[in-house]
């Protein structure tokens, strides 16, 4: 392969990611196209790396056989942490429920793998069309489907978090998460605070900071009154805060946070502030209303992580739009694999 086409094919995809971002960072397509971008790397670095491309490769690919088997592990364990921290609830166990399919899947096809190259016969394992062999390939397609889905997702999720971006605002929206007690912050809303507080600080001119969240059933005060108090006591001065105190949702919160915006004069250069893996679909909700955000997402504890990640993924996925694109993408794949087998 020739340097200069690879190198040129290379930057054609990231020239036409960098455009697709700039113009919405919102937008679902964006997911595949930047690892569309990242898979068009490889070449390139195979015919940089001349007649040592093998060596490369080598690392590449070991690497990721080496994470094939640790990811279902490490989600297992996640899961188990999730349940002795959080409890129980059901959405607490999707890093779990990942990490046994992934597993299983894995399983499934090693066994077929080891059945081929072991028994006598020789008879490929999918090529029986029994019925265990067809359904069993069917789950491990299903798994890597996906597994890749996902993986896809969260790249361009982690993108957003690592990307620079401006410091002058004028208006910063900051998502509420409940309250403890009641009243008092806790730790994941206080992170989200705590980042807002970090952009306020290094803004050339200081924006204001409308905290929103609406007071729940098992709350004594609404959400953006505790986070007001919070950031009061951190130094923000009162006539920098513009609470919101209606919302109950996140397109809520930025629906009435938009109104609050409006109601001022002059520029509006407006942040979202949330926990990093629900800023994108925040700013997903921004296109809804058309309010134009930069998200920017706050620390999450590691181990709290993967199952938000998990949560958001399929939140995305429950849309109807994606799911049906979702659904098609699988069928797809599940002619592809019969064709196989009984063509």
């Amino acid at each position: 392969m020739n340097v200069a086409a690879t190198l040129g094919f290379s930057l054609v995809c990231w020239g036409v990611f960098l455009y697709l971002f700039h113009k919405d960072r919102s937008r679902y397509r964006n997911c595949y196209v930047l690892t569309f971008a990242i898979l068009s790397l490889f070449p390139l670095i195979i015919c940089i790396s001349g007649n040592n491309w093998q060596e490369p490769m080598i690392v590449i690919i070991m690497a990721f056989l080496l994470s094939i088997l640790i990811v279902p592990f490490f989600l297992i364990y996640n899961g188990f942490v999730m349940m002795r921290k959080e409890g129980r609830h059901l959405s607490q166990l999707l890093s779990l429920g990942l990490g046994i399919a992934i597993l299983a899947g894995e399983a499934i096809l090693a066994a077929g793998v080891l059945y081929y190259a072991y028994v006598g016969n020789k008879t490929p394992f999918l090529i029986q069309r029994t019925i265990w062999p067809v359904l069993g390939a069917v789950f491990c397609m299903t798994v890597i489907y996906g597994s890749v889905s996902f993986l896809i997702f969260m790249i361009y999720t982690l993108f957003l978090q690592i990307i620079p971006r401006k410091k002058d605002f004028d208006y910063v929206i900051i998502h509420g998460s409940g309250l403890l007690e009641g009243d008092r912050v806790p730790k994941l809303l206080q992170d989200r605070l705590d980042k807002a507080i970090e952009v306020y600080r290094q803004d050339p001119t200081p924006p204001k900071l409308i905290p929103s969240g609406g007071q729940g059933s098992d709350e004594s005060i609404p959400e953006a009154e505790a986070m007001k108090r919070y950031l009061l006591s951190k130094g923000i001065p009162e006539e920098d805060i513009l609470p919101e105190e209606r919302s109950t949702t996140t397109l809520e919160n930025l629906r009435y946070s938009q109104e609050i915006i409006n109601s001022f004069p002059g520029r509006k250069y407006t942040a979202l502030v949330s926990s990093n893996y629900h800023v994108y679909r925040a700013l997903r909700y921004c296109r809804e209303i058309r309010l134009k955000c930069t998200g920017i997402g706050s620390h999450v504890t590691f181990y709290y992580w993967p199952n938000a990640m998990i949560r958001e993924y399929i939140a995305i996925h429950a849309e109807k739009k994606h799911l049906i694109l979702f659904v098609l993408g699988w069928l797809c794949c599940l002619a592809l694999l019969l064709a196989m087998i009984y063509i």
